[in-house]
């Protein structure tokens, strides 16, 4: 929801730390080989811009707009929309919108069955890439409407365990991937979709992280589509 230091012993640790799908226990090469098959997300790593982080200074959630705004104006806000879409056995307090209660089966960073009430707090709706990372990689450089847009767009949210989400705080790739190995590469994934979708960059150590992972997997697809990168115009951010 970040943070590259120097050395080339921490980058060493951090780099295996990341790694975790299936191909980087079998002899899978370093992150040298960082061609991927076109329209993957391996591929897709190499478009990112690399740059320093820059200061987190003037940093607020509500520079990104008040939290889950209807965006897309289905008259549902954005968490319930993501929950709706990730949850499963999904039960509403009334219509189709509040969503009550639900499962993650399993959750997808733990790998645990979660259970999801309305009003507890085992749910997170994760922005894959996190506000305060994007702010430091191009995002305080932009208009309210694009910062809006990213921090409602469905290519940025999943619905996962608090648990695992919240050890995440606003780590990038180089700082933390999910507990549940199998999940890594769809999550790196993830963010390269992001970052590219928004033209955020990345760090020296993020690109060589996000490259460790999708080395073991180089036909992951990027994933697409989301909201426009522009939220409509009666939406407002300090």
């Amino acid at each position: 929801m970040m943070r590259a230091r120097g050395g080339v012993a921490v980058a060493a640790v951090v780099l295996v730390a990341v790694s975790g799908c299936k191909a980087a226990d079998t002899g899978a090469s370093g992150p040298e080989e960082t061609s991927g098959a076109k329209g993957s997300a391996l591929a897709a790593v190499d478009s990112l811009t690399v740059k320093g982080r820059a200061p987190k200074t003037g940093y607020s959630r509500e520079r990104f707009g008040s939290a889950w705004a209807d965006t897309d104006s289905n008259s549902c806000d954005t968490r319930d929309d993501i929950l709706k879409r990730d949850l499963k056995n999904v039960t509403f307090t009334d219509g189709d919108c509040k969503v009550a209660s639900g499962e993650l089966e399993p959750d997808r960073y733990s790998g645990k069955d979660v259970t999801y009430k309305r009003g507890s707090s085992l749910v997170d709706i994760d922005h894959l890439v996190a506000l305060s990372d994007a702010w430091q990689k191009g995002a305080k450089y932009w208009d309210a409407g694009k910062r809006i847009a990213l921090a409602n767009d469905p290519l940025n949210l999943w619905a996962v365990g608090a648990s695992a989400n919240r050890s995440k705080g606003d780590g990038d790739t180089a700082t933390w991937v999910p507990p549940a190995k199998s999940i890594r590469c769809a999550y790196v994934a993830a963010q390269v979709a992001v970052k590219k979708k928004y033209d955020l960059w990345v760090t020296a150590a993020e690109k060589a992280a996000m490259q460790k992972v999708l080395t073991a997997c180089p036909s992951e697809k990027l994933p697409t589509g989301g909201n426009p990168t522009e939220a409509p115009a009666r939406f407002h951010a300090r």
